[in-house]
This record gives structure tokens, C-alpha cells and sequence, in this order.
């Protein structure tokens, strides 16, 4: 079982970075793929980014591709997301995911068991 807690979420105007992180509780953190989603107002959820638990393989959904960076601390047990550059179509709640092993279809919510409670991003114009 693995508990995940998002932090860093806030206010911030376009341009402008934030720095999300997930803490992870349970044991094997390094075994889990990890990831990041996120579901704006009246949208659907979507992949942001992810990154897998051997080599650290990354991918990123398109819009936010050059801007955001995700990253890992294995001995911390926690998952990173950098973002920059900021722009007002990112406001969302972000959601920090886990699965166990490898993930087939990385870009798909029900391929991750857990996930956190979420962090709001709320990018002003």
C-alpha cells in the first residue's frame, strides 16, 4: 500500500514556476512508475507527465513538453514536478500517481492504483 501527499501548489502569474512535490509513504518507493495528472474546471483528467522506476525514463504530455520537468528522490521517496513558464490554461488540480512495476500505457489515470488528494495551480493572466 502506498500513500501519496502532493504539496506546493498555489497561486502564481503566468510566467511565473512552481515547484509540486509527492511525498510517498511504504516501502519500494524506487519499484513504482510515477507520474503526474491533472483535471481543470469542467474538464477531463489528464496525463501531464511521468517517470518510470528503472532509468528513470521520462515522458510528458505535449502542452506542457519544455516547460515542465519531472524527477525523482528515491532515498527521499518523493516525485518532482518543476514547472515553468506558466500559463493560465495550466490551472488545474494536480494529482500525484503511483503503479507498482512497469506501466504499458502511461498516458491512461486507470493504469495507477494510487493516487493523492491533489494540489491546486492556479495561474493568473
Amino acid at each position: 500500500q502506498v500513500q501519496l501527499v502532493e504539496s506546493g501548489g498555489g497561486l502564481v502569474q503566468a510566467g511565473g514556476s512552481l515547484t509540486l512535490s509527492c511525498a510517498a509513504s511504504g516501502r519500494a518507493f524506487m519499484s513504482y512508475t510515477m507520474g503526474w495528472f491533472r483535471q481543470a474546471p469542467g474538464k477531463e483528467r489528464e496525463y501531464v507527465a511521468h517517470i518510470s522506476w528503472i532509468g528513470g525514463t521520462t515522458d510528458y504530455a505535449a502542452s506542457v513538453r519544455g516547460r515542465f520537468t519531472i524527477s525523482r528522490h528515491d532515498d527521499k521517496n518523493t516525485v518532482y514536478l518543476q514547472m515553468n513558464s506558466l500559463e493560465p490554461e495550466d490551472t488545474a488540480v494536480y494529482y500525484c500517481v503511483a503503479q507498482f512495476g512497469y506501466v504499458t500505457r502511461t498516458r491512461e489515470a486507470n493504469e495507477y492504483d494510487y493516487w493523492g488528494q491533489g494540489t491546486q495551480v492556479t495561474v493568473s493572466s
